[in-house]
């Protein structure tokens, strides 16, 4: 079969759809809710197909008595989004992640500013072409997330003049070495901690760091309820480190750096997530961002069946790139903000 000629592929980009923008007061998760509540939904049918309504239930509410056991900060704006979504869901969705990201931090080419590339994989379908930009209006500035509707965590944003920065899920643990009772374990780990989760302390730091000094003191020294991995790119060229965190402590990497789904501390153990961590982390390695097009460097496995976004942004310009991707392609237009 003859492939589709250029004219053919221009056509069909020119259908996908645009990535909404939604001006945010300040409650991220209830907010983009009511204004896009059918994505909502879609993303929920999803995520949830094929696990009983009864078991939902029940894991709404573990997270609810995890949440308010621990007093979470989110806890009354997801009480919001799950009366508005009205099925169950909403909480467990709220503080569970199973995902792989791949993560570039480095100067942009011209060496003027700091850069991030950010590309997200995800099991859930629909991840990608449901996708929305949130510009939220913040205590210590505006910022803009790439996140879905009804979602109260930051996984990756940009805020014009402070910081770009973005959450990779840690390897897992491997105490045993059996996968299932490993998994078990790992999440047992987590509601036994009176801490935010990471996506939660992502947001805080959105809302309340004035800059990138401020952003690695957080995102490095507050306790969260599990390990994971943060990027972030500030506005010089120097500002730049990826932050590995257990729960209460941290291994810093400064300067240009990578991060996927594994550990790069020596003597850290755990075992990879996604879809070949150590080749992903290899081909980004030495990726200089620029604003051209992401299919430029977005090529396996960095590009595989679960990517759901691609994602440049520089904070010192206020200057972003994003795009959603189903089955390894475009489900999206690119969207250019700068704000």
């Amino acid at each position: 079969m003859e492939s589709p000629g250029p004219a053919y592929i221009g056509l069909m980009k020119s259908h996908l759809p645009e990535i909404p923008v939604a001006d945010i007061e300040g409650a991220i998760g209830i907010e983009t809710l009511e204004a896009h509540e059918r994505r909502a939904h879609r993303l929920i049918d999803a995520a949830t197909r094929g696990v009983p309504r009864t078991a939902l239930r029940a894991l709404d509410a573990v997270s609810r008595k995890w949440l308010v056991r621990w007093n979470n900060a989110q806890l009354g704006e997801i009480d919001r989004v799950a009366a508005q979504l009205g099925r169950p869901g909403a909480y467990f969705l709220s503080v569970n992640y199973e995902w792989g990201c791949t993560c570039r931090v480095a100067p942009s080419p011209d060496g003027s500013a700091a850069r991030m590339a950010r590309v997200l994989d995800w099991r859930t379908p629909g991840l990608g072409a449901n996708v929305i930009a949130a510009r939220v209006k913040a205590e210590a500035g505006p910022f803009v997330a790439l996140t879905w509707p009804g979602y109260t965590g930051v996984l990756q944003a940009m805020a014009p003049g402070r910081f770009s920065a973005a959450l990779n899920q840690a390897p897992m643990r491997r105490p045993i070495g059996l996968f299932a009772i490993d998994w078990a374990a790992n999440k047992a780990r987590v509601w036994s901690r009176p801490h935010p989760t990471p996506a939660h302390l992502l947001r805080q730091v959105f809302e309340t760091a004035g800059d990138f000094g401020e952003a690695s003191d957080i995102l490095t020294k507050s306790p969260i309820a599990s390990p994971c991995i943060y990027v972030l790119a500030g506005v010089s060229p120097g500002e730049t480190m990826v932050i590995e965190r257990a729960e209460e402590r941290a291994e810093v990497h400064r300067g240009p750096g990578v991060a996927a789904n594994h550990w790069q501390a020596a003597g850290w153990r755990g075992s990879a997530r996604g879809h070949d961590s150590p080749g992903r982390s290899r081909m980004l390695g030495n990726l200089a961002p620029d604003f051209g097009e992401l299919g430029d460097w977005l090529k396996p496995p960095v590009l595989n069946p679960l990517t759901r976004l691609a994602m440049v942004a520089d904070a010192k310009q206020g200057r972003l790139l994003a795009q959603g991707f189903e089955r390894e392609a475009p489900a999206t237009k690119p969207l250019r903000l700068t704000l």
